[in-house]
């Protein structure tokens, strides 16, 4: 089996006709074409399992085209294309027959439609809504469970929400939740702006405003704080020591000095104390 991945992949190209006007035609091609019996199927498939054989594969999936066909005609009430449902399906046909083992005694098609399903499952959950509303098994299986439980009974009541979870195996919240993300539409992200006197509305963007700095504007402000920093140092080393300690005293810590307290520790007055204060100030600014 030893390619099998690539050579399967390019059997959709290279055998499969492209339909040319209408997906009617594809249709109609694909229920043309002759159901296998019980020993050629066997026949053909023993022939890919063991020399795979590539004709063989092509016989046995164009054969099994309309099984996919009915199955994703059955999905149609989710609004996508039939088209790229039975392309979806398509897909999980080729897995499947490259999955498959004749000596297990069991038809293609019974083998074949978990994959068929399994692929066109995930197409739905993934294009059904913008937003994807399934993600684990469990909302999976109910995501499908629930849409055909409420086209037989509408709306659900309590009652009904509590017998839903019970046979799904899954919570009653989880069941309301599932029923609000199927009956909710998509609203667009941004709200289309006009000029009529409704004045403005905001769009679901501005909602979700970072308040994270920019940053550029983040870096810019860093390196101003940096520069001044830089230059209040080269400043201060102009000083000389006794200017540097009162500007230190009464500026640069906590619990600042008075001016009676340095006038007192140098011997002169508060006034020349407060003379030399204003003239290391006015010499840092110089630098600024």
């Amino acid at each position: 089996m030893v390619g099998m991945s690539s050579n399967i992949k390019a059997l959709s190209t290279s055998y499969f006709p492209t339909p040319v006007g209408s997906l009617d035609a594809y249709i109609r091609y694909a229920y043309s074409i002759p159901l296998l019996s019980a020993s050629e199927e066997h026949e053909l498939a023993t022939k890919l399992y063991e020399n795979n054989d590539l004709e063989s594969a092509r016989k046995l999936i164009v054969s099994h085209l309309r099984y996919v066909v009915r199955i994703a005609r059955g999905y149609s009430g989710y609004g996508l294309a039939l088209s790229d449902l039975i392309q979806e399906g398509n897909i999980g046909l080729m897995k499947a027959v490259k999955k498959f083992d004749p000596s297990k005694g069991v038809r293609l098609v019974s083998f074949a439609v978990h994959w068929i399903k399994s692929e066109i499952h995930e197409f739905v959950i993934k294009n059904w809504k913008i937003v994807k509303i399934a993600t684990t098994k469990a909302q999976r299986k109910l995501f499908f469970n629930l849409r055909s439980m409420k086209k037989r009974l509408g709306w659900f009541t309590q009652e009904e929400i509590n017998t839903v979870a019970n046979d799904l195996g899954v919570k009653p919240e989880e069941v309301v939740l599932m029923e609000q993300r199927l009956n909710a539409p998509d609203t667009s992200f941004e709200n289309s702006q006009d000029d009529s006197d409704k004045g403005y509305i905001p769009n679901n963007a501005d909602y979700l405003a970072s308040n994270t700095p920019d940053p550029c504007k983040k870096l810019e402000a860093e390196q101003f704080q940096q520069n001044n920093m830089d230059k209040l140092q080269l400043a201060f080393n102009k000083l000389d020591l006794r200017s540097q300690e009162i500007i230190q005293k009464r500026w640069l810590q906590t619990k600042k000095a008075t001016l009676q307290d340095l006038a007192k520790k140098y011997s002169i007055s508060a006034e020349r104390i407060r003379q030399l204060e204003n003239k290391a100030i006015s010499t840092l600014r110089n630098y600024f």
